[in-house]
């Protein structure tokens, strides 16, 4: 029988390196690495935060996709949504042919038009357990980039609903992975789950499991989280038992602080010597997601003049990156490159963790002297991004020329 299900990639990746190498590093990165993530450019002196960029998932999730173009080179191809949050790498996998096959509003896929001819790519996000039984049951061929870290979480949550406890999931309900995980409760009857965006969401469920005085009532907690919560969702029958995970993307110490806040909500209702049986905690932290934050912890003891965060403006990791590092100096969120303008020495940010958050124009964003700048990038932003846009930041100083030129980009 025909192998139709694909984890473990097509032998390809050394073949494929040089091409993929080619497209996404940047001599420019490497060689701020090389110096101790520190060089400096006439009166620029750049800091590159010791953890940047492509995680192994993503690198994975690429090499992948790249792989399965030069594998069915006579053969549709199709990919569940986005590969990952970079819109150049997205960009990049429709100009290989691969077509996008992209979520409704309520975040559901029609997959109508696929025939068991065809080849689908699953993201590094996952997809949901129905789609993931739909595509079996047109008989494609499946190619899975799901992140190891997130089939980590997918353990977790199947294990919380395997022996009756409601997975509590910090993540953005409208977003790939949160739904992927969310399903994941499906594989045992009954299972159960409820997503908190932040802080302030999992306190209303708090309160409501140590019964505190104000909280919210039965049919309060019921409509705030009517989308965010698995469908018979009763706050009295399944927040007794509570495990947390999180989308691995989140801001890694409030996915902690929000696992603590229940542990303390158990212990105030059932006290504290029946609180562990009540609750589970996750231990389901991406390590790549928390290597980046933690660096740019460390790079914020001697902050920079000014920060430049780059990556997709619907990353999620990308955007608590920025959220970290404007708590502690001149922050710009940018996209990619096409948002610095050389000519006026502008910029296009995204100056708010929202997602969804529009753009601002800012001009005299650089400091007219000598100045430090700090950068880093999202797991999903390749290096030639990060390189592309420094490239920019040189050239409105007059001192890029011939960096770029070694870069092989126009200045």
């Amino acid at each position: 029988m025909e192998q139709t299900y694909f984890r473990k990639g097509f032998g390809l990746k050394k073949d494929l390196k040089p091409l993929i190498d080619a497209e996404y590093q940047s001599a420019l990165v490497e060689r701020i690495r090389a110096r101790g993530y520190t060089d400096t450019f006439g009166d620029v002196r750049v800091r590159l935060a010791q953890e940047f960029g492509f995680c192994y998932g993503v690198d994975r999730a690429v090499d992948y996709a790249y792989e399965t173009v030069h594998n069915f080179p006579n053969k549709r191809i199709y990919l569940v949504g986005e590969i990952i949050h970079n819109p150049h790498v997205n960009r990049r996998m429709k100009e290989m042919g691969i077509s996008f096959i992209y979520a409704d509003a309520e975040g559901c896929f029609d997959f109508s038009s696929l025939t068991a001819e065809d080849v689908v790519i699953m993201p590094a996000f996952g997809v949901t357990t129905q789609d993931f039984d739909t595509l079996q049951g047109v008989g494609c061929i499946l190619v899975d980039t799901t992140c190891g870290s997130v089939l980590h979480v997918w353990k977790r949550v199947e294990s919380y609903a395997r022996d009756g406890f409601t997975a509590l999931i910090h993540g953005k309900y409208t977003h790939e992975e949160s739904r992927a995980t969310a399903s994941q409760v499906r594989k045992h009857e009954g299972g159960k789950y409820v997503i908190v965006r932040d802080m302030e969401e999992s306190k209303l469920l708090c309160d409501y499991i140590a019964r505190r005085p104000g909280h919210l009532t039965r049919d309060e907690i019921g409509a705030r989280f009517e989308a965010k919560a698995s469908p018979g969702f009763d706050p009295d029958k399944h927040l007794d038992f509570v495990g947390v995970a999180n989308q691995t993307t989140m801001l890694a110490t409030e996915s902690v602080a929000i696992g603590l806040k229940v542990h303390e909500a158990m212990a105030e209702r059932f006290g504290a010597e029946q609180a562990t049986s009540h609750y589970r905690s996750f231990g389901t932290i991406c390590s790549a997601t928390q290597e980046r934050q933690d660096a740019v912890a460390a790079m914020m003891q001697s902050p920079p003049d000014v920060m430049l965060v780059i990556g997709g403006y619907n990353s999620s990791n990308t955007n608590h990156l920025a959220h970290l590092c404007r708590q502690y100096t001149r922050t710009y969120h940018v996209e990619d490159a096409n948002c610095i303008d050389v000519d006026t020495g502008s910029v296009r940010h995204k100056p708010v963790l929202d997602p969804a958050g529009a753009e601002v124009l800012e001009s005299d964003w650089l400091p007219k002297g000598p100045f430090e700048l700090g950068i880093t990038a999202g797991a999903s932003t390749p290096n030639n991004k990060i390189g592309e846009a420094l490239i920019r930041i040189l050239s409105i100083r007059g001192i890029a020329s011939e960096l770029a030129g070694r870069e092989g980009i126009p200045a």
